[in-house]
């Protein structure tokens, strides 16, 4: 298979792949490569799960979304991982942090693999060890609702980021 590079940034590289078709006959392919992302359901005594309101640049406007972030740290376990950008977006740390679901978010066009979490037993970061949030994290917006509600809010479409959806109804239905 041929494949040419078309971009390369800090997030993502874009590819065109030259592939074979069932019928023998070949085809280009843009193809998005990343190297995939943790999100975190945190999920307190109370059954309440941490969201956040966060800029996102591409949709102009400000969404709902679960913790998360890139797994760009080479050979970091992804629960380790999870653990740390729950602890860098919402101060908090778990007891526990389960492998919940995964996901591929567009397999049509991307190789991005999402690797979700259900973080239970939650305790605040020293106020000494807290990470200090820029960019896009600077002004974010964290708040705790009940996981119910938060359902609700998925099918009123209030929250409509993919991984945040799936994590949330993968939350419901494990309880």
């Amino acid at each position: 298979m041929k494949s040419t590079e078309r971009y390369r940034g800090a997030i993502f590289d874009v590819v065109t792949d030259e592939v074979t078709m069932s019928d023998g006959g070949t085809a280009e392919r843009d193809v998005v490569r990343n190297k995939g992302a943790v999100v975190v359901v945190a999920l307190d005594e109370q059954d309440r799960v941490v969201l956040i309101k966060q800029y996102r640049h591409a949709l102009g406007a400000r969404i709902w979304e679960l913790p998360a972030g890139l797994r760009d740290v080479d050979g970091e376990d992804p629960a380790l991982t999870a653990a740390r950008e729950l602890a860098e977006e919402v101060d908090l740390t778990a007891g526990r942090m389960d492998r919940l679901i995964e996901l591929h978010t567009s397999p049509g066009f991307s190789t991005e693999h999402v690797l979700i979490y259900l973080a239970r037993e939650l305790a605040p970061v020293p106020d000494a060890e807290r990470h200090e949030r820029t960019a896009e994290e600077a002004d974010l917006e964290v708040v705790r609702v009940g996981l119910d509600e938060a359902v609700a809010m998925v099918f009123r479409g209030e929250i409509t980021n993919a991984a945040a959806v799936a994590g949330l109804l993968a939350a419901a239905q494990s309880r």
